[in-house]
């Protein structure tokens, strides 16, 4: 974490140490599974792992070095100045000064649907968004506190956590991909008919396990930006000396939800991973919620509240 006045988590570091560990033994795992399946049909993986790597590290790093342009797109938003959004600017310096770290760039994107991103490889990079929506239902202690929470992610590096995270998933699919392309499944036509008869089993054989370290990575990842979240909300409340009004925010935002046409929250849903709160209606309970990027309301709030009676001791 950069050095700013933002709380330290430490069990935010101990958890992303752990997830980033066990994602290492799933993508070394899987790694030794592939070339040992490659190996048995008589194929080299070399090449497909190595192209892979420089693939997936290359999608990687423009991910990381272009998130805030990349995000900002996405979304509509548009970078403003002290003289165009002055309550937001005059928040965001205040901000700045409590947590003592740099002033990010500050974008306001045009949309009704209450939320907040912020994003960057650093805190010299970074870049902090709001809706019009989220300025038009918030009081400035409010907007203070869901500002407070995304600066945090800019202090503790989150960006760069959970793009070296996604990084190994990211080379796991391609790996399946070329090697489903190959020699071996596209068309190996060295061994004769009966080598294209067998590629059907190892082929089952690797989406099978490529499967299995999706579906690990894929929950490890979502274990990790839960944390995060909760970990901003911390170090957020903590920061400004008021978590019931980051918690006040959080209810009015979760509850506006429901008024967004779903078709909005559709299309917004690809910067969940972003957003201050999930663009998914507050009432729904799937799979997207099951497996989501953020805490539930209940468990934010509650984490909120014991931070109130400690700061009330």
């Amino acid at each position: 974490m950069v050095r700013t006045r933002y709380a330290p988590d430490r069990g935010l570091q101990a958890r992303m140490g752990l997830t980033m560990f066990l994602l290492g033994l799933v993508f070394v795992a899987f790694v030794i599974a592939l070339v040992f399946i490659l190996a048995a049909f008589k194929v080299g993986a070399g090449a497909i792992i190595f192209f892979a790597v420089l693939l997936g590290g290359g999608l990687a790093f423009g991910s990381l070095f272009w998130s805030d342009k990349i995000a900002l797109r996405a979304s509509g938003a548009q970078e403003v100045s002290p003289e165009e959004a002055p309550k937001l600017h005059g928040i965001v310096d205040r901000l700045c000064a409590l947590a003592d770290m740099p002033k990010p760039r500050v974008a306001i994107a045009p949309a009704d649907m209450p939320n907040a991103f912020a994003t960057g490889r650093n805190s010299k990079n970074a870049v902090l968004c709001v809706t019009t929506g989220l300025m038009r239902r918030l009081d400035d202690k409010e907007l203070e506190g869901v500002l407070a929470h995304e600066m945090s992610h800019v202090a503790h590096k989150d960006v760069v956590v959970m793009t070296v995270a996604s990084f190994l998933g990211i080379v796991a699919g391609l790996l399946v991909r070329f090697a489903f392309y190959s020699e071996l499944f596209g068309g190996g036509r060295r061994g004769g008919d009966n080598n294209n008869g067998g590629a059907l089993p190892v082929l089952l054989v690797v989406l099978l396990v490529s499967a299995v370290v999706y579906a690990i990575s894929f929950l490890l990842i979502r274990l990790l930006s839960r944390y995060r979240e909760l970990a901003a909300d911390r170090a957020g409340a903590l920061l400004t000396g008021q978590p019931s009004a980051l918690a006040s925010a959080l209810t009015k935002v979760s509850g506006a939800m429901s008024a967004i046409p779903t078709k909005d929250l559709r299309e917004a849903q690809a910067l969940n991973a972003f957003y201050f709160a999930p663009a998914l209606k507050a009432n729904t309970v799937t799979l997207s919620t099951i497996f989501s990027t953020h805490p539930s309301l209940d468990r934010r709030l509650q984490q909120l509240s014991e931070i109130s009676e400690q700061l009330g001791r």
